[in-house]
């Protein structure tokens, strides 16, 4: 408590995705601060809210749908009116198994755009984001015009643009999705910091998830396996191999680090680049 006897004000950190990542993340940078936990899914998201306020977390939930423009802009205000907003990560994302190409494109392509752009109008001075990309986005292949444009087109424009509009398969619009999101990310790194804010993108690998563990029940799953078998760690992921890597970004350690992507892979792409 402060001498004049108010209570001090509460950083305030929001997590958009509550799967595996999130849920890890969001034990790791809600502690001592209030949590604002977001999803589309509103019974997964109670639950998981619910386990983390028996463990003495302060916890507000937001229904959300990142494909809706204003639906971001109401978590993002809803965030703002309980304090300065120091940490920010968005993890909400639909695989090539769970989405068709035009679901893919919505919420892993528009939805992150949304997120970057509602959450620049609120993020506080000294605070940083992250945005969960995929290692799939650095297998896409775009021409430095494309990629011009994914980074800078405004996001209502994105899914007119050529090079989305032109796809239609899963397995082209997942790794398109998220090149674009570390595009918009190194983009937004200018806008963020003229808050005095740093803003971030992690590529995970194959970590273990839910969404992980389908696709490797999948068709694609012995494929996955060998990537996984020839990589340098040799092992699959866990969700806290993210949450320490979003824990670094997020924190003091890492204040002259923006607009970049950190891979988070055990070493799958560098095993495949051919030197």
């Amino acid at each position: 408590m402060s001498p004049t006897g108010e209570q001090p004000t509460r950083e305030v950190a929001v997590v958009i995705g509550t799967g595996g990542m999130g849920q890890a993340i969001a034990r790791r940078e809600g502690c001592g601060r209030r949590l604002v936990l977001a999803d589309f899914d509103t019974a997964s998201l109670e639950r998981f809210a619910d386990v983390l306020r028996d463990e003495g977390f302060d916890v507000t939930t937001a229904e959300v749908d990142v494909a809706d423009r204003a639906s971001v802009a109401s978590v993002a205000a809803l965030a703002d009116g309980l304090g300065p907003i120091t940490r920010l990560v968005h993890t909400a994302g639909v695989s090539p198994i769970q989405a068709p190409a035009s679901t893919i494109l919505a919420v892993d392509l528009l939805g992150t755009a949304f997120v970057l752009a509602e959450f620049e109008r609120v993020v506080a001075a000294g605070g940083a984001g992250v945005v969960i990309s995929s290692m799939s986005g650095h297998f896409a292949r775009l021409n430095a015009e494309d990629e011009r444009a994914l980074a800078v087109t405004p996001a209502e424009e994105l899914l007119e643009l050529p090079v989305v509009a032109a796809v239609d398969d899963p397995k082209a619009a997942y790794p398109l999705s998220k090149r674009a999101n570390q595009l918009r990310v190194q983009a937004a790194a200018t806008t963020w910091g003229a808050r005095g804010a740093r803003i971030n993108s992690i590529s995970p690998g194959v970590i273990s998830t839910p969404m992980a563990r389908q696709e490797l029940a999948s068709e694609h799953g012995d494929r996955m396996r060998t990537m996984i078998d020839s990589s340098g760690a040799g092992r699959i992921g866990t969700t806290t191999d993210i949450a320490d890597a979003a824990s670094f970004l997020l924190g003091p350690a890492a204040s002259f680090i923006t607009g970049t992507d950190l891979l988070v892979d055990g070493g799958v792409v560098a095993a495949t680049r051919q030197f």
